[in-house]
């Protein structure tokens, strides 16, 4: 049976989160490109984020850089929105290694493909990620992938009632249908080997934005570059219009 280890809620008082800072200014990109006043911020709201979710981990025992990765995730997608809450989240847990569906993670069946999901039924109202694939996402700054942002964008995108690509808590009613096209062009484009976003965007508008959010949170200039209209739309989601 796996053992699983919780990061309990925390109760008043609130232990001082200053030495969260080193963790986080090594391997967080987005939290050291801030001021002083906005890390403070960003830390209470990972803060809040902990006091209220969950955090398992499966035949491991739980490490704080597992919570801070996850929390700081959770917060960079919607750092501009300071009354966000993840409503449609209860609990993460943290599998030692890439998983298949039924949330196996040993032995060599090929099916151990994945990498983080958000749940469905049993599993609803919870996400589940894999260790390896969570601090890859933070030590390779080069490589656009992120998946615990990507699982915390499938979140958000979920808000509306639908996991569709098309964030409408965020995105305002004139920008829906130009960025429904945007998808559709780029993902054509992705699947013709004619683009940089990386193949699993172009399996369904789902992913695309998911995908399209980590490239946008990994490489931002990079994508300003390569990709002025998507970066400009996603920016108009997450960020405010330049």
């Amino acid at each position: 049976m796996p053992i699983f280890h919780l990061f309990k809620k925390k109760k008043e008082p609130q232990p001082s989160t200053d030495h969260w800072d080193e963790q986080l200014i090594k391997y967080v990109p987005f939290f050291k490109a801030l001021e002083e006043r906005d890390r403070l911020f960003f830390k209470l709201r990972m803060q809040e984020f902990l006091d209220h979710i969950e955090i398992e981990t499966v035949d491991m025992e739980p490490k704080e850089i597992d919570a801070l990765l996850i929390a700081a995730s959770a917060i960079i997608p919607v750092f501009q929105f300071p009354d966000w809450h993840y409503n449609n989240l209860n609990r993460v847990i943290l599998l030692p290694a890439h998983f298949n569906i039924d949330l196996e993670f040993t032995g060599h069946g090929n099916d151990r493909r994945m990498l983080g999901m958000v749940g469905t039924g049993k599993w609803n109202n919870k996400m589940i990620l894999s260790r390896e694939a969570l601090y890859h996402g933070f030590k390779n700054e080069t490589d656009k992938l992120n998946t615990a942002i990507h699982e915390f964008v499938h979140l958000i995108d979920k808000m509306d009632g639908a996991i569709d690509g098309v964030p409408k808590v965020l995105l305002q009613q004139p920008n829906v249908l130009p960025w429904i096209n945007l998808m559709h062009e780029e993902m054509e484009q992705i699947n013709k080997d004619k683009s940089d976003i990386r193949n699993y965007g172009g399996t369904s508008t789902t992913e695309f934005f998911a995908v399209a959010a980590e490239y946008f949170f990994s490489r931002p200039k990079l994508m300003k570059r390569k990709h002025p209209d998507i970066y400009q739309m996603l920016r108009n989601c997450f960020m405010k219009p330049e």
